[in-house]
């Protein structure tokens, strides 16, 4: 730990800021590998306080760490060496996930290489618009250098503002009590109570109808950022593989570039508010942008799920004024399924444990000590779990990934001997049970662009 505080600390990091660092593994494991290359790049030198808070902060936010040695080699040698370039290089990055990078084009997206003289930044704030009108009111108020900034980019902030402060005193002077002295703020009228407006919300055919808001603004908030079809990479988490771009090409070419989403519900229940949220997220987003949504029960739990609440989760969205464009179910890929979960077990993705439930409850799970078993080994006991060799609760399959809450190696597969309502007591034409496919496994798969609407 020690010799961890003093890596931190050479880069400019205080004794405490190097302390609380190392509280993050991932951050820390990565942040001591682009300060390896750092050195490896300067020999003898060491890392400026300006470039190792640049390293720290492109470690925090860089998503893609195969980027690390090319960003920390730009920022070792002062071709990034603000803030807002590092940020437009990161942005860069993730809007283009191929793996050969147009370095020119790279460059001229965030400022590589461009000058900004103390001349062109005075020429620049000398022209502001809120300058002038200081200046013909005679008056000290805001006067926002981000003018400046839009018209010289990459200029530093700091010496804009200086300029910016510089010349607001040269036109009025130093600034007089009055200037100083507080205004009191104007307290705004109370609207009496007839004068209140109130939003009327009309509803027909089970279609909420706001008035003068279209269903994107009705929708706003997340839904405003999400990405464009074929732009699966610019979310946040995504995962990019040597393949990605060739399967999100195929996706667009098999689509059209239509947007496509889906309402997953778990025939187990009656919906509550949180599913009418759910609904109207996805239909409304699908029916805004000119899209289809599909209804896609996830039904891979046998022992709770009834047909009765099939047909009233099909009654609620149409009366909310929906028609999905297909009705599908998690079972009809069953196979498909399989199929997949045999493969990441070929990959090391996945293993059989002999972990009971109760060991598996909370998020302090003890390591599987069959985690690291052969993959043939594997192999065999998962087709032993298809064929009803194994007693319920006995054996599992579970994946090789942490959670998002932390949560290490969730269950994938379980066996269950409960026949199917649409299946019966078979999973496809050999598989001897059902076992319940856990959300976490579809979430794997989705990470394949295998979206099974």
């Amino acid at each position: 730990m020690a010799d961890a505080v003093s890596i931190f600390m050479s880069i400019g990091f205080s004794e405490q800021k190097a302390k609380e660092t190392l509280k993050n593994e991932a951050l820390t494991s990565t942040l001591k590998k682009a300060i390896e290359q750092a050195q490896g790049l300067l020999g003898s030198a060491s890392v400026d306080k300006t470039a190792g808070t640049l390293l720290y902060n492109m470690v925090t936010r860089l998503k893609d760490t195969n980027r690390l040695s090319f960003l920390t080699e730009y920022i070792i040698t002062q071709k990034i060496t603000s803030e807002l370039q590092l940020s437009a290089a990161l942005d860069f990055l993730k809007s283009h996930p191929q793996e050969n990078l147009d370095r020119l084009e790279f460059e001229t997206a965030c400022g590589v290489g461009v000058v900004v003289t103390p001349e062109q930044i005075e020429d620049a704030v000398r022209t502001l618009h809120s300058l002038r009108l200081l200046w013909c009111e005679n008056r000290f108020g805001l006067c926002s250098s981000g003018e400046a900034r839009t018209a010289l980019k990459w200029a530093d902030g700091k010496i804009v503002k200086n300029e910016v402060d510089m010349q607001v005193l040269h036109l009025l002077g130093p600034k007089t009590e009055a200037d100083l002295e507080k205004k009191p703020k104007a307290a705004k009228p109370k609207a009496a109570e007839k004068d209140v407006k109130i939003e009327q919300v009309s509803v027909e055919n089970g279609e909420a109808n706001t008035e003068g808001k279209s269903l994107m603004e009705q929708l706003r908030g997340e839904a405003l950022k999400f990405h464009k079809p074929g732009e699966n990479y610019k979310t946040e988490g995504y995962v990019v593989t040597p393949n990605t771009m060739n399967l999100l090409k195929k996706h667009l070419e098999e689509t059209g570039g239509q947007v496509r989403t889906r309402f997953p519900p778990e025939p187990n229940g009656i919906l509550h508010i949180g599913h009418a949220k759910a609904i109207n997220f996805n239909f409304g987003f699908a029916k805004a942008n000119n899209g289809i949504c599909f209804l896609r029960y996830d039904d891979t739990n046998p022992e709770k799920e009834e047909e009765k609440y099939f047909t009233a989760i099909r009654e609620m969205v149409e009366w909310l004024g929906y028609k999905p464009y297909a009705v599908t179910h998690a079972s009809d890929n069953f196979q498909l399924l399989y199929d997949l979960a045999v493969d990441l077990i070929r990959r090391g993705h996945a293993y059989v444990c002999h972990q009971r439930g109760e060991e598996l409850k909370g998020h302090n799970v003890p390591p599987s000590p069959w985690r690291e078993r052969p993959v043939e080994e594997s192999l065999i006991l998962f087709d032993r779990m298809r064929k009803g060799m194994f007693a319920e609760g006995e054996v599992t399959l579970r994946m090789k990934m942490v959670m998002e809450d932390g949560k290490m190696d969730p269950v994938a597969y379980r066996i269950k001997y409960t026949p199917h309502h649409r299946t019966g007591d078979t999973c496809s034409d050999t598989c001897g049970y059902i076992y319940q496919i856990r959300s976490v496994f579809l979430s794997k798969l989705y990470s394949w662009h295998i979206t099974l609407l």
